[in-house]
């Protein structure tokens, strides 16, 4: 089967903030046996050892949740134990760790530089706007104990990267958070639309509109080009140039199928993505079936499939080379309809029509730099567009009159 990677649940949907924009709190319901929910060494080995013998080149195992470090740092050196007993030459892991870090410690710190993992760590910017929503049970900010953690972070020389979720508190603000991330020496930076409907299809009063979103990146995009684009790197951005230069999709939303990895749940239940982790899409439970297996799933490829399945217009918008009419969660109940338009369609295009010439002047910059220059290729067909979208080798031309001729 093609490469994948695992986004591990490994205690479900617990968390110690109850942070109100959360997604994946509701999860906590979802297994109504037990109040408490945590990946035994049972589960845990049974999934390494299943994930370690697909023979890959790289074995990437992301631990997410609610909150991952609540496990316990034991949990984590164990983790890295199995994945040693079941390793094998020449093979690479890569171990990555969503967290709001405000149980991360010294100690920890040390262990997650020891093993290289590397860290996203949750801040939506300064105090005053980090604490809108990000709070404890007691209702308690949680910026001090996150900059605590970091201090612990920076001082063992641990990778992180900060992830940003763009909602009401902070979306009229985007140059205030970008300086502040910037001035405090943040460089890696993660943007993420919080957008979350109600039982009709209505926005929550968190989530942010599709104008909000473009105006929020055309903002960030004007601080950062021109004077940062060398030094702060967005991971947005850095995926975009990675399409113009080497015409290959490394973010979920650039791509035209939802089949890239899986998510394991506490207790081995296998689903195909974190936004979907839902009744009708389970595919398995790791201590029984074989990812191969579930791989296979006609539920596993239905869902697959449902990406590039979009909208009509979308066939025609001079921007879908980069946005692939966006993720399956912006579009209301596409698992049920997946037609729908984004709700954040407004802001792609914005965004796109806005900063798209400056990308794409820094991507000739970048081939030029190494070497890629010369004939233009043919895109892979995994990441091939639609017939009558431009084609992404730059002629100007409609896929269809371009290279899709030779494909």
């Amino acid at each position: 089967m093609k490469p994948f990677s695992l986004l591990i649940k490994p205690a479900s949907a617990d968390c110690n903030l109850r942070c109100d924009y959360c997604f994946y709190l509701e999860h906590a319901s979802f297994y109504p046996e037990t109040k408490v929910h945590r990946m035994s060494d049972e589960v845990l080995e049974a999934m390494i050892e299943a994930f370690m013998s697909t023979g890959q080149r790289q074995y990437a195992f992301g631990w997410q949740g609610g909150e991952p470090t609540m496990m316990g740092l034991d949990f984590f050196k164990r983790a890295v134990e199995l994945q040693k007993k079941y390793g094998r030459g020449g093979a690479v892991v890569a171990n990555g760790l969503q967290t709001n870090a405000t149980l991360i410690d010294k100690e920890f710190a040390e262990f997650l530089a020891e093993y290289h993992f590397l860290v996203g760590v949750s801040v939506d910017g300064p105090p005053e706007i980090h604490n809108l929503h990000r709070k404890n049970a007691a209702g308690e900010g949680s910026h001090a104990r996150v900059m605590r953690a970091i201090e612990h972070l920076r001082a063992a020389n641990v990778e992180f990267n900060i992830l940003i979720l763009v909602s009401d508190s902070n979306v009229a603000h985007a140059r205030e958070v970008y300086r502040y991330l910037r001035e405090d020496g943040f460089l890696f930076h993660q943007y993420i639309p919080c957008v979350e409907f109600d039982e009709n299809g209505e926005l929550l009063p968190f989530s942010i509109t599709g104008e909000q979103w473009g105006e929020f990146m055309c903002a960030i995009y004007d601080e950062w080009a021109g004077r940062d684009e060398r030094k702060v790197s967005i991971r947005l951005f850095d995926s975009i140039l990675n399409l113009l230069v080497m015409g290959s999709a490394n973010i979920c939303h650039m791509g035209t199928d939802c089949r890239q990895y899986f998510v394991v749940e506490h207790n081995g239940d296998v689903f195909p993505c974190d936004f979907f982790v839902e009744k009708d899409l389970y595919l398995g439970n790791i201590t029984r079936d074989r990812f191969e297996d579930m791989g296979k799933s006609p539920v596993y490829e239905e869902f697959g499939l449902r990406k590039s399945r979009w909208n009509p217009e979308c066939d025609d918008c001079e921007h879908l080379l980069l946005c692939q009419g966006d993720c399956l969660k912006h579009r209301f109940q596409s698992a049920v309809d997946s037609r729908r338009m984004s709700t954040l369609c407004e802001g792609w295009k914005m965004f796109y029509d806005h900063a798209r010439a400056g990308f794409e002047s820094l991507a000739r910059n970048l081939r030029r730099e190494h070497g890629l220059e010369g004939p233009k290729r043919v895109v892979p067909a995994t990441h091939m567009p639609r017939r009558n979208a431009p084609c992404p080798c730059g002629s100007g031309k409609k896929f269809k009159n371009c290279c899709g001729k030779r494909s």
